[in-house]
This record gives structure tokens, sequence and C-alpha cells, in this order.
């Protein structure tokens, strides 16, 4: 076996590897399954005698001259790990607004208005129940959504295949978090320290200008979040907020085309010449290519759902199970005003803003996203099992009312679970959703007629459906040119459609078809030459590119102003239309679109994969198509 062939497996391995174990962390129902299991060692532990109260109640302080925290090890469970969780959520709203659903403010409508009916009925719902008791005040237990239990429950329980209400879910659960978080902040905060107040925001004012400065190494960011923490702490605002409040200004754009070019640029004189000052340029450069928001996005989670939130759980839902404590609590109004806040109140409130909007705003609606699926998601938010205790344990400060409110969200998140099963489960059999656009090649291949390389009869069958105007186009075809053995061992074929996003993409599009009709024989060799121009695309650099593939330009050129080949052009990017929002390639595989990552290894991994399994059998076979992000 060749060298560059030894290389290629040993990193195919290694990413499997790896693969294998990102996906263990980022599992969402094993972080569910996690903080269930957390949950249970809580109440177990609260009930085989008194050691779980006094355990978190240790006192733990930390001081650095003048300056000190002191707080009980549930303190700094609340107060201090949860910062994380709240900082992860942040970065998902900044993701949101600046990259994802939230920015158009047609889609961003839908779950702002459902979060706002899940913040306000809740809290009505428990008012109008616990009026005139002692735990009144604990309204704000029943506004939140466990954005990380939800989350897990929704894969474990919801429709497969529709990612549009996973990120319908994380929109709305994310809003309403803030919206607690500011509840947390004007209701359930002592006494405020403006002085403090004031340390935190010129430290929010110093991450802004380290971000617009595009300062992108970690340390200074570290270093005025501890401040921000501190002084927010210091100031009687529950210190969590800074995580959220430092995660909304964590610099957040597409990746550069620049920084990746840099890269490849550093990479090679790393090639060259191996060694450690040149391994640290190499690393820095590829720390830079990545936003600060995405970086931090891909450490996060592994700690946070598997050491932050399950402490939190086990610092907080342990409840003394006593015959008295449930008698006391089964004759509680707060319990049941938990209860009824969260499973009814959540399910009424997120019902009525989504379907408002759905009624008064067309634009709004979106496949996969329909009312019967929404009345689940509606049900699935009444488990607000993190935020819910920890606004309990602001509100109340008895401590068999705090019992009481403990017992009230457990059993509120485990009823809401149930009713969301049910709500799914109906609603699949009455109203099944349909395919998601795009899921399937709409149009079999012509091997007559198509921009085709490989065996015709290969077994396997890859469609890019590209925009040569688009400016990383040059990165799919080094994907595809790592699997150009498979192409020339006949295992499979490669085949090139259009898609259109601006004049630039059609005169790249007719230029191809001018070539493939005119000479075949170099239509590859002019694809190359295309993709691999930098900048805009511009009549003059087609002509270029056409002359380097050895193609007689006028020829071209003549081909493309008949405009003959334009009904083909169109057909191909009809196909595709509406799919994605800018001039990213849409590519699939055996029929079926391809959703992960578009690189060498995710290509040849997903061959690999569809050939086992059809070698399994049937059952197998019918599963294709990669979704989620790979290495």
């Amino acid at each position: 076996m060749s060298t560059p062939a030894i290389v290629t497996e040993n990193v195919d391995a290694w990413l499997r590897r790896r693969r294998r174990r990102r996906n263990l962390q980022t599992n969402e129902t094993y972080a569910a399954l996690a903080l269930a299991v957390a949950t249970a060692l809580a109440l177990v532990w609260a009930n085989i005698g008194h050691s779980y109260h006094s355990f978190w109640d240790t006192p733990a302080a930390l001081a650095i001259g003048p300056f000190s925290v002191e707080l009980s090890l549930h303190g700094w469970v609340d107060e201090g790990l949860m910062t994380a969780f709240f900082f992860m959520v942040g970065l998902d709203v900044r993701r949101d607004l600046t990259l994802g659903e939230l920015r158009l403010p047609g889609r961003a409508l839908l779950p702002v208005a459902a979060a706002v009916g899940g913040l306000v009925v809740p809290a009505l719902v428990h008012l109008g129940i616990a009026h005139g008791t002692d735990g009144a005040g604990a309204w704000g237990a029943v506004i939140s959504t466990d954005t990380a239990f939800a989350l897990g429950m929704l894969a474990l329980i919801g429709p497969k295949r529709a990612p549009r209400l996973r990120a319908f879910l994380l929109a709305f659960a994310v809003i309403d978090d803030i919206g607690a978080l500011a509840v947390i902040a004007v209701f359930y905060s002592g006494s405020l320290n403006l002085v403090a107040l004031g340390c935190a925001a010129l430290g929010l004012a110093g991450i802004w200008v380290l971000a617009r400065r595009g300062v992108w190494r970690t340390p200074p960011y570290i270093l005025l979040a501890v401040v921000i923490w501190y002084a927010l702490y210091r100031s009687g605002v529950h210190a969590t907020l800074a995580g959220v409040l430092i995660a909304l200004l964590m610099p957040v754009y597409p990746v550069r085309t620049a920084d990746v070019d840099g890269v490849d640029e550093v990479a090679r004189l790393y090639r060259q010449s191996p060694h450690p000052a040149t391994a640290v340029v190499l690393h820095e450069a590829l720390t830079y290519s990545m936003p600060m928001n995405q970086r931090l996005s891909w450490v996060l989670p592994p700690y946070v759902n598997y050491v932050v939130v399950p402490l939190f759980a086990l610092a907080n839902a342990g409840v003394a199970l006593s015959g008295r404590t449930i008698v006391t609590a089964l004759s509680s109004r707060l319990m049941w005003a938990v209860i009824a806040g969260l499973v009814i109140g959540k399910f009424v409130g997120v019902a009525l803003g989504a379907g408002l909007v759905l009624r008064l705003v067309p634009a709004s609606r979106l496949p996969g996203l329909d009312m019967p699926r929404i009345l689940g998601l509606a049900a699935l938010s009444g488990m607000g099992f993190t935020i819910s205790l920890l606004v309990a344990n602001l509100a109340l400060d008895d401590e068999t009312l705090r019992d009481q409110a403990r017992l009230g969200v457990l059993l509120a998140s485990l009823g809401a679970l149930l009713l969301a099963a049910v709500i799914f489960r109906v609603a699949d059999r009455v109203c099944p959703l349909p395919p998601p656009p795009g899921e399937r090649l709409c149009r079999p291949v012509d091997a007559d007629a198509e921009l085709m390389t490989g065996d015709p009869d290969a077994p396997r069958t890859l469609i890019n459906y590209a925009d040569m105007s688009y400016e990383g186009r040059w990165r799919l075809m080094e994907a595809l040119k790592g699997i150009a053995h498979l192409r020339d061992t006949g295992q499979a074929r490669l085949v090139l459609r259009h898609k259109l996003s601006g004049p630039e993409s059609l005169l790249t599009a007719l230029a191809l078809e001018a070539v493939h009709h005119e000479a075949p024989d170099k239509l590859w060799r002019f694809h190359d030459a295309l993709a691999e121009l930098r900048g805009q695309i511009t009549s003059r650099s087609i002509t270029t590119a056409a002359r380097e593939a050895g193609m007689d330009d006028r020829t071209m050129w003549k081909r493309i102003k008949s405009a003959a080949d334009e009904p083909k052009v169109l057909a191909d990017a009809l196909d595709v239309e509406g799919l994605t929002e800018d001039g990213s390639p849409v590519v699939y595989i055996d029929g079926r679109r391809f959703n992960s990552l578009l690189n060498r290894w995710t290509f040849s991994e997903e061959l690999t994969r569809i050939e086992a399994a059809e070698l399994m059998g049937p059952a197998e076979g019918r599963h294709s198509g990669g979704s989620g992000e790979r290495p």
C-alpha cells in the first residue's frame, strides 16, 4: 500500500473513532437520560438519611486578596456552574439571531409568540391557583422550559427526520430562558448594588470592544467574564445572568474563505518544514479561522450535558418523600399551582401564541411545522426542570414549601412528557408528516443528457447541484477529488447539475453546458478551471478558464448566446429551489439528500455505509443519507 493510502486510512480510522466519541458526547437523548439518572439519585439520596441537605449546605469560599465569594456547595452549583449552562444557551440564541432561523423577522415571529405565550399564561395559571398563599410568589417557577431535557425527549418521542421541530423548540426555549432570567433579575434578586452593576456593565462593554476589534484569543474574554460574574454576584442580581449576556456578545459570522486559505498556506509550510514553531502558527491559524461562538459551541456541550446539568439536578431535585410530605403536598395549593402552570399553562400559552401567528401571518408557515406537531411541542415545553427548581429555591424560604414546589416540578415534568408522547403519537397517525422538501431526488439521471463522469452503470450515484459562481466552489471540488478513485474503479458516477443564485451562476451554467455540447472531452478540465478561480466570476474569467481547458472560446460563447441550453439549466435549478439560502451546493447520494458535512471523508463513509446496509438487507438499506455534523 502506498504512503498516501496508508495516511488516508489512518486519518479515516481516527475520524471514525472521533465521530463515535462526539456522537456520544452530544447525543441529546443520552444527555436527558443523564439528567434523569441524576434526578433519581437525588431523590434516593434525600430519602436515606440526613446527609443530602447537610452536604449541599456545606460552605465553600474562594478568596483572592480583598475579593471573595462565599457560597454553599448548592450555591456554587446554582450560581457558578449553571452560568456555563446559560452561556451555552446564549451562544445558541446569538447564532440563531445572526445565522439561523431568528435572523428573518417572519421566521422569528413564530417562536417569539410561542415563547411570550409560554411565559405569560403559566404565570397567570399559577397565580390564579396559589393566590393568597405563601407560595404565590413562586410564579416564576412555571415560566421556563428546560432546554436540555426537552430536546432530549423530543429526540426520543418526537417524529423522526423533522429538523424544523427541533429548531422551533430550541428557538422558543432559549427565548423563554432569557425571559426567565430577566424575571429572576427583576423579581428574585436582592437589593441592588449600583456600583457593582456599573462594573458589570463596563466588563460587558470590554467584551463588546474585544469582539468588534476581532480579538480571537480566549484569555481576554475569560478574564472579563470572571470580572462580570463577580460584579453581578456582588450586585444582588443572580450571577447566572452573566452567562447569557456574555454569550450574546460573542463574535459569530460565516467562516471566511480568506481565513481558510490562510490555514491552507500555513499547513503547506508545515509540510515543507515540520517544526514546533510552525505547528504553533498552524494551530493559531486554525483557531482564528473559526469564530469564537462556533468554537465554544463545539467545546461546551459535553461538559454542560454530562457534568453541569446533572450536578444541578443532583443538588436541587432531592425531596424527602415521607408520608407526611406527600400528604401535605397533595393538599398544597402550591404544588397543584406548579403542576397546572407547567402542564396546562405552558401547553395553552405556547399553542395559543403559535396558533395566532400561524393564522394571522401566512409567511410563518413552514413545511414540517404544522399545528399538530406544535401542540406536541407545547406539551413538551412543560418540562421546566432546571430554571423551575432554581426559581423555587430563590422564591421560597421555607424548606417545606420548597419541597412542595420541587415535587410539583417533578410531577409536572413527567406529566408533560406523557402528554407530549400521546399528542405526537396521535398526530403521526391522523396526519403524518410529508417528507422534507428536497429529501428525495425529484428526477432520475439521464445518462445521455447529464454532465457526468464515471461509469454510467456504476452502482452508486452522487449528484451535485452546484452554483459555480459560489465563492466556496473549490472546496467541494477538492472533496470530490478525494473520492476520484471510486469513480475511476467504476464504483460511483458523479453527476453535475446546476443551481442558480444570480446572473453569474446562470452564465457559468450555460458555459458548462456549451462546453459539454461542443467539446465534451474538455468539459471536466473546464469545470476544474472554473472551480479553481478565486473571486467573482466574470465573462473574462470564464473565457480564461475555457482557454486553459483547450476550448475554442468563440464557439463556447456562440452556444451561450443562443440560449439553447437555458431550459435544461432552469429545470435543474427548479429541482432545488429554496433548499438553501445561499450558493452552497445540494448533494444527493443514491437519490437521497446528503445532509452531512461535504468532504472526502463523509462522502466515503456514506458510500461505504450504503453498501454495507444493502448487504445486511432491505430493512437496513432503506435508511440512507447523512445527518448532523461529522468531522
